[in-house]
């Protein structure tokens, strides 16, 4: 009924003079008693009969009942997909294109209530998976059953929520499709079929990849390029449609970013998902260290008990006990408890160690000088060295005067300043990971740790010092040589802190951080551009050991950039965020350094399968008896656009080229009048009427 005549629902309605328990029998006796008279052929029976009946209709006080309602709008709701997927090709703007139609054919509708809700374009998660059927139901969640008209997906039906049974959908009429894709369409993936979550660093992994062309193989094999971190690509041919194992080597700790890209085919969609990329986090298995003592004293203790502390740590400890100067006529043999294997330690075993440390050591004939060159070969093609000078280095007898001292980062001065001092980060250090937000450092004021009051006057020649001691003089210098990495702590006394003089000091961070930079774990890279993905959210960090003002490009699945500028800190670490729009590879690069950020899944449900089809859907249009429809067919022609019809329930919903929405006819009661159908007077006056004229016929 519309809303111009707003009466309906007539009925009728008795509200009986006697209880119905007494009222249906007395009549019933009554009928009963006129009928036996009837069969006898009693005269005035029927008019018994008739005032019997007007008797009882007068008795039950019959009345008509009318109710004033109003009607409730029905309710149809349009979801329109905002994924990622539908930006491929005309699909946005023909969504945009049936949202317009659909919104003004549906609005001139007086008992229709349009609501449009957008789904899959949500920045608050990640992006994984189309979900239209979560935002369905939000919009409907007010809205009883019984005053939904149906609802229209606009979407290119790669949808990931599908009710399961679709059965759940029943109810809420008819569920149409328009799908915003072309007929036909072709496309080339590539997806990591196995993958690893970590490797050992110096091992290989295995990595299982598939590269696939939708509908059918456009060809027998695709060249597929591998990058890791970001470097040169690896170019080989992978077998289309099958799957194929690679072999990859974890070549340092922390997280190996590997990139994998298969070139286009003749038919693509989007070159989105010819991209896969996987995060595998390298672990060391053992760390293997050759600790070189030059003398025994209070520090040595320090070394070996932090080493030994880390059951990942396999520490060979190598101390000089007795200088070989010192003549008491005991025979060389006899100097040691066992013959040190100092030749494959220092010859054949030594590239095998992954840091060697010396510590207060001299030149006092125990390394040849050919060892000590492996020494330094061993650092430039990769090694690590950490040398902790004594009183030893300011001397003749300096490591600096061995083939160590190409490598070494300070000169000795030759002399040693003995004065109490706390240790101080530098401005350079507190930029640098290894000493940046030490416990007990302050910018402004004296360090919250304990003095030192010793230490060897050297000149830096090269590297970055980020720590200074007595009188303002070098105290921790790191520096780079070669492939390989040197720190030099000028000073034996930092066991002085381990031991908690005047409140200790943060030793045992920073012998890690120092252990962990000469390791190149990228968590501690001093120049450094990384990226962190949580969701959909990805945090870019540079690390600069120099101010960089200088804005990061931004490069996204789809190959768009634009520029980003990071908000630096006192420490050097500048950061900024940008919350991606598409699950996907993104590139941020400075120039210089490139990082890499996964966003999604390792193969994202959106990107698996981007071709526009009502295959998903076609069971939901079914069990709602609603329709799948090409937007692309219905914008052409002297009748663009589909027809929307309101269909009753029990009727077809969709056809060719219309879509229908069920016509429920709700309403709300707002007033009932009460119409008496009979004077109850003048039915007894007919009653008795008729008994006094059926006495009369009687009688005659």
């Amino acid at each position: 009924m519309s809303p111009a005549d707003p009466w309906s629902g007539a009925s009728i309605a008795f509200a009986p003079l006697l209880p119905w328990g007494l009222l249906v029998p007395l009549v019933g006796v009554a009928i009963l008693v006129v009928l036996v008279a009837l069969l006898r052929r009693a005269r005035g029976a029927g008019w018994r009969l008739l005032a019997a009946l007007v008797l009882a209709l007068g008795l039950a006080n019959p009345s008509l009942i009318q109710e004033k309602r109003e009607p409730i709008k029905d309710v149809v709701v349009v979801v329109v997909d905002d994924s990622p997927s539908q930006s491929i090709g005309q699909r946005r703007a023909r969504a945009e294109w049936a949202l317009a139609d659909l919104t003004a054919k549906l609005k001139t509708a007086p008992d229709l209530e349009l609501r449009v809700v957008r789904a899959g374009g949500d920045e608050s998660g990640t992006i994984h998976e189309t979900h239209l059927f979560d935002a369905l139901n939000r919009a409907m969640a007010d809205v009883p059953r019984r005053r939904m008209a149906g609802a229209v997906l606009i979407t290119d039906g790669q949808v990931h929520d599908i009710p399961d049974p679709v059965s759940k959908l029943a109810g809420i009429g008819p569920v149409h499709t328009l799908l915003t894709g072309d007929h036909d369409e072709g496309d080339r993936r590539i997806a990591i079929v196995q993958a690893p979550s970590y490797g050992l660093v110096g091992k290989s992994v295995d990595l299982t990849i598939r590269v696939d062309d939708m509908p059918g193989r456009q060809s027998p094999d695709a060249a597929v390029t591998l990058r890791q971190d970001g470097g040169a690509g690896r170019r080989f041919r992978v077998p289309v449609g099958r799957d194929f194992r690679i072999d990859l080597a974890i070549t340092h700790g922390g997280q190996n970013v590997l990139e994998l890209e298969v070139e286009a085919a003749a038919q693509e969609l989007t070159l989105a998902n010819n991209r896969a990329a996987v995060v595998v986090n390298g672990v060391r298995d053992r760390l293997r260290v050759l600790l070189v003592s030059g003398e025994p004293h209070a520090g040595e203790r320090t070394w070996r008990n932090l080493l030994k502390a880390d059951p990942a740590v396999d520490l060979v400890h190598f101390t000089i006990l007795r200088p070989p100067e010192k003549q008491d006529g005991t025979p060389i043999r006899e100097l040691s408890l066992i013959a040190f294997p100092i030749r494959e330690l220092f010859e054949v075993k030594l590239d095998e160690f992954d840091l060697i440390i010396f510590d207060r050591y001299r030149r006092r004939g125990v390394l040849p000088q050919m060892y000590l060159e492996n020494i330094a070969d061993y650092v430039r093609k990769g090694g690590a060295l950490l040398e902790a000078s004594g009183q030893g280095y300011a001397s003749p007898l300096s490591l600096y005067r061995t083939p160590l001292g190409s490598i070494l980062p300070a000169a000795p001065t030759g002399r040693t300043l003995d004065q109490p001092f706390r240790p101080r980060v530098t401005d350079t250090g507190r930029r640098h990971p290894v000493t940046a937000d030490l416990p007990g450092d302050r910018i402004d004021g004296e360090p919250a740790w304990g003095r030192w009051f010793h230490q060897v006057a050297v000149t830096p020649n090269s590297g970055t010092v980020v720590m200074q001691g007595a009188d303002g003089h070098p105290l921790l210098v790191l520096d780079r040589v070669g492939k390989g990495r040197v720190a030099q702590l000028a000073s034996d006394q930092i066991w002085l802190w381990s031991r908690g003089f005047e409140g200790g000091g943060p030793q045992a961070e920073l012998l890690r951080r120092l252990a962990h930079w000469l390791m190149k774990e990228p968590e501690l890279e001093e120049n450094d551009l990384r990226t962190r993905v949580d969701g959909n959210r990805i945090t870019v960090e540079r690390r600069a050991l120099e101010p960089d003002p200088r804005p990061v490009t931004l490069t996204t699945p789809s190959d768009e950039t634009s520029p980003l500028t990071l908000t630096e800190d006192a420490s050097g670490h500048a950061t900024a965020t940008v919350l991606a729009k598409a699950p996907g590879i993104y590139r941020v690069s400075d120039g210089t350094r490139t990082a890499l950020a996964v966003v999604g899944t390792v193969n994202p449900p959106e990107l698996a399968d981007v071709r526009a089809t009502g295959d998903r859907l076609n069971p939901v249009a079914k069990a709602t008896r609603g329709g799948v429809h090409w937007i692309v067919d219905h914008q052409t022609g002297p009748r663009a656009g589909l027809d929307i019809r309101r269909t009753n329930p029990d009727r077809d919903q969709s056809g060719p080229t219309w879509i229908g929405l069920r016509a429920n006819g709700d309403h709300t009661v707002t007033g009932v009048t009460d119409t008496p159908l009979v004077p109850v007077p003048a039915l007894l006056v007919l009653a008795l009427g008729a008994l006094a004229w059926g006495w009369r016929r009687e009688g005659r």
